[in-house]
């Protein structure tokens, strides 16, 4: 995974999981992991015991809502803008600081999907990356700008679904 841009996508379950369990894997091979989590509620127990595994793995979500941004009013989208904006800064110092070993930019696609972000800026965002950073991206879409700029990209779908009790 040493230097690689790795891409989890598509309508299944489980990209945040994924990236999350190559972030722990990294952890635990004593690399230093950050997540930087777009489109999520505020907050969440599973936010809460993730928390857990700092420092070796660290996870910021600059929303403010318990809301997510799809259910949110035109007006409380326009204020969370900020926020995401300013998670988009402290991933951009990030990458450019060489500040850890990976970097998990979660749902970070979905900024495209929502007209937040193009490819473009994506990608200018990634090029600022080290040769030793590795960064995984997750979102339900991936452009074609992007998927030429990845060296591995991971499909998630569903073949059949059904919440499993203990996650309801």
């Amino acid at each position: 995974m040493d230097g690689s841009i790795q891409v989890y996508y598509g309508n299944g379950r489980g990209k945040t999981t994924a990236s999350l369990g190559l972030g722990i894997r990294a952890a635990a091979a004593g690399k230093q992991v950050i997540m930087v989590q777009f489109l999520k509620k505020k907050h969440s127990d599973t936010l809460e015991l993730l928390k857990k595994l700092e420092p070796e793995l660290k996870i910021f979500r600059f929303e403010k809502t318990m809301t997510e941004f799809c259910d949110l009013t035109p007006q409380e989208q326009k204020e969370q803008m900020v926020n995401i904006k300013n998670a988009l800064g402290y991933a951009r110092k990030v990458i450019s600081t060489n500040q850890c070993d990976v970097l998990i930019l979660d749902d970070i696609l979905g900024l495209i999907d929502y007209g937040i972000m193009t490819s473009g800026e994506i990608i200018d965002l990634l090029s600022m990356k080290k040769e030793t950073m590795s960064i995984l991206l997750t979102g339900q879409s991936l452009p074609e700008e992007i998927a030429d700029f990845a060296d591995c990209i991971y499909q998630i779908s569903s073949i059949k679904e059904d919440m499993l009790p203990i996650l309801t």
